[in-house]
């Protein structure tokens, strides 16, 4: 319990405490883009994910449809499950996720099973975006379980990495180059930014 002389300090430590966690926010982005990265290195398309739970990631994963040939294979979808099996439990109470494009409408799905604390993202999709930018599926009252969103962290590095992405697919696309990582006709290919 706080008393009341110690209620200024107790303000002035919960103001310096959420400076550190938005600190924290920015490095576990970098992280993200880190496995954007390697989605991209493997012709997917360049979205990273990571699940955090008291500071400590417990959950890495990027985009992988193409490869597994699997549509749920997102990166939230791949951190969430590996965070999964390293608790041993399905339930990531306490969690955070981290991801680099927010997240869609079977991500978000997943988030709320799982009953994730709290999603951050970085750049906004204004496609199929389910935490505000298409709809808000957090914010739908009929739902049991409501993460708190963050949005907006990193988001220029974030969606330049996507925006460069998309226009080297349009570039190959215009010449018909093939994709040796994903054994995909670029040429044939409704790639979209």
């Amino acid at each position: 319990m706080v008393r009341p002389r110690d209620a200024g300090l107790y303000c002035r430590l919960r103001v310096f405490l959420g400076l550190l966690s938005s600190m924290g926010d920015v490095d576990f982005m970098r992280e993200a883009l880190q496995l954007a990265g390697m989605a991209e290195a493997a012709g997917e398309v360049p979205v990273g994910a990571l699940v955090v739970r008291e500071g400590v990631i417990i959950g890495r994963g990027y985009n992988a449809p193409i490869s597994k040939s699997d549509p749920s294979a997102h990166a939230e979808m791949q951190a969430i499950r590996e965070a999964a099996q390293h608790i041993g439990n399905y339930r990531l109470t306490e969690c955070e996720l981290f991801v680099t494009l927010e997240p869609c409408s079977m991500c978000a799905g997943a988030i709320m099973h799982a009953r994730i604390a709290r999603v951050v993202y970085g750049a906004a999709d204004y496609k199929t975006g389910a935490c505000g930018s298409v709809l808000n599926l957090f914010a739908e009252s009929r739902l049991n379980h409501h993460a708190e969103v963050t949005g907006g962290v990193l988001a220029e590095e974030c969606g330049k990495v996507l925006s460069d992405f998309f226009a080297m697919r349009r570039k190959q696309q215009k010449a018909g180059i093939r994709n040796p990582e994903s054994g995909l006709r670029a040429a044939g290919m409704d790639y979209e930014d």
